[in-house]
């Protein structure tokens, strides 16, 4: 491929549900080109946005990226996927959680591709798009036009700072704004361009397609190009500045417990039914007595509390599906997005708090010497359903991902999960009965948590690996 060239699909082949969108599409962006996407509804301009994102399976062919480090295959049809080099991306959708503030999704959108989000910097771009007097308030607070508008400058300022070439992907970004935005938007491509960059724009405007130099029109899943009429003046632009290292994961996992510490909406949500589940079990049972009671059934009300909390639907999966904001996430980070969404939407915090209030409250009537033990190791089955509340998270996550996600028997997956529980109640049952003991055999308590955190972490790796096939 000559050196111009920023990305390309090539005989891709997409289909969703019963409909083959796209056939053996095949384009490529180069270095200072526009390319304007054409089509009727449903013809498939989202879904080749998209497939230049690494979002979409294929069935055909495949999607490749090039950078100064080299060429990158961001997605083929054998399931391939690699992270893509540092983007500029608005969706159709926005992809943008109303729980984040304005001047805060900005700063996450510089600083995955790679650009320092100085303050300074942050408010400049906020004020060039008349949206600096909302900087702190949360986007929920927004109108659909100024939250239609912060998403085009997450998408396009990335670009704007680089200094070098980068891919901007825009997905009908003229949908919603007025006229004095949409001008703004047309100059900033154009500006764009004359800096190297490579700009595909999805759209349904003809006087946004009439600033590209490429028209693809998309026609019974086949594409046809045609000159563009390259219009419009460039708009001034902030200057690029240099390059800082990028690690999309961390913020990724610094973002969802940013967002959880503003609206602990997941921490109330587990901790609730699980502190009912105790209650209950307090009010059922009472304080169980060793010499007339099996330590097996004190065992499962101790650890049932925290199993509870811990398969809970996590607040992430609403969040991530929030106008999106999931798909740009998975655009951005690439096949490590769905990890690191397990593990950060995960309930992580409340497992060993939950089991050892759990046990004060149902033990009273165990000796003392017994008791004592127990608190000693009742860490170690309680770190146990920390993997387990991990792959619970994922299992929901996969389920989210499902086209009719509300009808689907997300609970029926979940059952699953009674094995390594029973593995657990197990560990416990034996520390109470033997106290704690460090052999090697199958029944005793370090091997048995040993074999949940194993059959958990295996639920965990098929429900991040299905989704990608």
């Amino acid at each position: 491929m000559p050196n111009s060239t920023l990305a390309e699909v090539r005989d891709v082949t997409i289909q969703r549900g019963n409909n083959q969108v796209l056939r053996d599409a095949s384009i490529s962006i180069r270095r200072g080109e526009i390319v304007a996407l054409t089509g009727e509804n449903g013809s498939g301009k989202s879904t080749l946005i998209e497939a230049f994102a690494g979002i979409l399976p294929l069935r055909k062919g495949v999607v490749k990226w090039f950078s100064e480090s080299g060429e990158v295959v961001v997605r083929d049809f054998e399931g391939r996927r690699n992270p893509p080099p540092a983007m500029g991306l608005t969706l159709q959708r926005d992809g943008i959680c109303g729980d984040e503030t304005v001047s805060e999704r900005l700063s996450v959108a510089l600083s995955v591709a790679g650009v320092d989000p100085k303050p300074d910097r942050i408010n400049s771009l906020l004020d060039s798009w008349g949206l600096s007097h909302r900087s702190d308030e949360r986007i929920s607070q927004l109108s659909g036009g100024l939250r239609r508008r912060l998403s085009i400058l997450c998408g396009m300022a990335p670009a704007a700072l680089s200094d070098s070439p980068m891919l901007v992907l825009l997905d009908e970004p003229s949908e919603g704004l007025d006229e004095s935005s949409k001008d703004s938007l047309m100059g900033w491509i154009r500006a764009l361009a004359e800096r190297k960059h490579g700009i595909i724009v999805a759209t349904h405007d003809g006087e946004l397609s009439s600033c590209a130099d490429r028209v693809v029109n998309i026609e019974d899943s086949t594409l046809k190009e045609t000159s563009g009429e390259s219009s419009g003046a460039a708009e001034e632009i902030p200057e690029a500045c240099t390059n800082i290292s990028r690690n999309t994961i961390s913020s990724l996992i610094g973002w969802s417990f940013r967002i959880e510490a503003r609206n602990p909406i997941d921490l109330v949500g587990r901790a609730t039914p699980a502190i009912v589940a105790i209650l209950l079990s307090y009010a059922l049972v009472g304080e169980i007595d060793l010499e007339s009671h099996d330590s097996s059934l004190l065992a499962a009300l101790v650890l049932a509390p925290a199993f509870i909390a811990s398969v809970a639907s996590p607040a992430i999966v609403s969040r991530l599906r929030e106008e999106d904001s999931g798909r740009w996430w998975d655009a951005i980070v690439g096949p490590m997005a769905r990890p690191a969404f397990s593990i950060s939407g995960a309930s992580i915090f409340l497992p060993i708090p939950i089991t050892y209030i759990s046990w004060f409250v149902l033990s009273g009537s165990v000796d003392s010497e017994i008791s004592s033990e127990v608190l000693k190791w009742l860490w170690i089955p309680s770190l146990a359903l920390l993997d387990l509340a991990i792959a619970a998270t994922a299992l929901h996550l996969l389920v989210s991902d499902l086209s009719r996600s509300n009808a689907a028997p997300a609970p029926l997956l979940l059952v699953v999960l009674i094995w390594p529980f029973l593995e657990m109640t197990d560990a416990l049952s034996s520390i109470i009965d033997q106290g704690m003991t460090f052999g090697l055999a199958i029944n005793d308590p370090i091997p048995t948590c040993l074999i949940a955190s194993l059959i958990s972490a295996l639920v965990w790796l098929a429900a991040i690996l299905i989704p990608d096939y």
